[in-house]
């Protein structure tokens, strides 16, 4: 597969899609359809999944379009999305759009974000442009090129010119998962660069498995995150206040010790497997004030 190697955008085709996989659903297939239908290739990173998912992404891959790269364990998100890069960049593409596995692309979500890149005043300086989404696709309301300047924007539905990402640098692979999309919007706005996301939705995406609950009459949410999510989000969440918050004499580990407690009330109050949660959330914490950073040591993957 090939694409184009210059640094003007114009069509959906000049782009390669990056998919990391982890255990994917069957009807990964029917979602590949739709993204196949908006770029010029597509490069699947798959983390160390069973061989009945290997099996679909093997049938998956013998489409030309697409390139397969089989890691034999889970090597993190942002390892796979480094891969990913490598393997767009040496196939001749400029322009990179980031997705994950379970995210639904709205008919059109790809010309909507380069029409917002070719609208923005200074598109040279944009890193990175994100698809805002929803709970469901729906269609699109026009005009397709409205966009609000942002501090970060989530991997998925994430167009990166590989231009920049070669001056922002690689996705940081010891946070391995969650905030890897923050750190690099993080770093790349502290170099001068804008990071846009459209200001309509443009796929159907959801953070975790939310469940809502109503006590005394007032609506709370809570994502029912795994143990292991939740030790990588607390823990890279301090890592995050410590070195970008700007917070003096260390008051940035309090700050994300309260950020914890409040998670813990909602784990407590709404979810399951509470006890394996709250101690995943405090050892994630107290990780991150230590800095000790990569995989989790007690448990590995998702």
């Amino acid at each position: 597969m090939t694409g184009s190697g210059g640094t003007g955008l114009e069509t959906g085709r000049q782009v390669c899609a990056i998919l990391v996989s982890y255990h994917p659903d069957p009807e990964l297939p029917r979602r590949v359809t739709r993204i196949l239908g908006q770029v010029g290739a597509l490069v699947i990173v798959d983390n160390g999944s069973g061989d009945e998912a290997r099996a679909m992404l093997a049938r998956i891959a013998a489409d030309p379009r697409v390139s397969l790269v089989l890691n034999p364990a889970n090597l993190g998100v942002a390892r796979g999305l480094n891969l990913g890069v490598e393997q767009a960049r040496t196939s001749g593409f400029a322009w990179v759009l980031l997705l994950d596995q379970d995210s639904e692309l709205q008919d059109g979500m790809l010309r909507a974000i380069i029409e917002v890149r070719a609208a923005y005043p200074e598109p040279a300086r944009v890193a990175v442009i994100g698809a805002s989404y929803g709970e469901e696709t729906r269609p699109a309301r026009k005009p397709w090129a409205a966009w609000e300047e942002v501090e970060s924007v989530i991997t998925s539905g994430s167009l990166i010119p590989l231009a920049l990402h070669a001056a922002i640098g690689p996705f940081r692979e010891e946070l391995f998962i969650d905030y890897v999309d923050i750190d690099y919007c993080y770093r790349a706005r502290s170099k001068g660069y804008r990071v846009l996301r459209t200001t309509q939705p443009l796929m159907s995406h959801t953070i975790g498995a939310p469940t809502e609950h109503t006590v005394l009459g007032v609506t709370k949410w809570t994502t029912n995150h795994s143990p292991d999510r939740r030790y990588y989000i607390a823990r890279n969440d301090t890592v995050m206040l410590r070195e970008y918050g700007g917070y003096p004499f260390g008051s940035w580990a309090l700050k994300s010790l309260g950020r914890r407690l409040r998670t813990c009330r909602r784990i407590a109050l709404y979810e399951r497997s509470k006890a394996r949660k709250i101690a995943a959330v405090a050892a994630g914490w107290w990780d991150g004030v230590c800095g000790r950073l990569g995989p989790r040591k007690s448990a590995a993957g998702r």
